[in-house]
């Protein structure tokens, strides 16, 4: 089990990028004209503002960003609770953390050898 704190990465300070987990779908209803997340245990009902934070989550947006985003939107809603309700999602398994992107140059293993210098000539 790890001891990362949900809504940060294993990297300190690293943001995450959250996704819906695999068999979760964001969902409009419009019977009740609300947005719904549903999953294999059921359908969480979702308020306009907790679906604008699902949408943003696609596993390319840092939470930061994504707070940001809100924020031209909707007034008053801090970046902590927004944390705090994806942290709640996680530990419900709802979303997940995304894979950090690719950094040109590095791998699992760490960064790539520098090409060694030409001294011909």
């Amino acid at each position: 089990m790890s001891t990362t704190e949900p809504g940060r990465a294993a990297g300190a300070g690293t943001a995450v990028r959250w996704r819906l987990r695999g068999g979760v779908r964001l969902r409009h209803d419009p019977v009740r004209d609300t947005g719904v997340l549903l999953h294999p245990e059921g359908v969480l009902l979702l308020n306009e503002t907790a679906a604008a934070v699902l949408a943003l989550c696609d596993g390319g947006t840092d939470e930061s960003a994504l707070a940001e985003a809100l924020s031209r939107t909707y007034a008053g809603v801090p970046a902590r609770e927004i944390r705090a309700f994806l942290a709640e999602l996680a530990r419900r398994r709802l979303v997940e953390p995304s894979p950090s992107p690719a950094v040109p140059g590095h791998s699992a293993a760490g960064p790539s050898p520098a090409a060694p210098e030409r001294t011909d000539g």
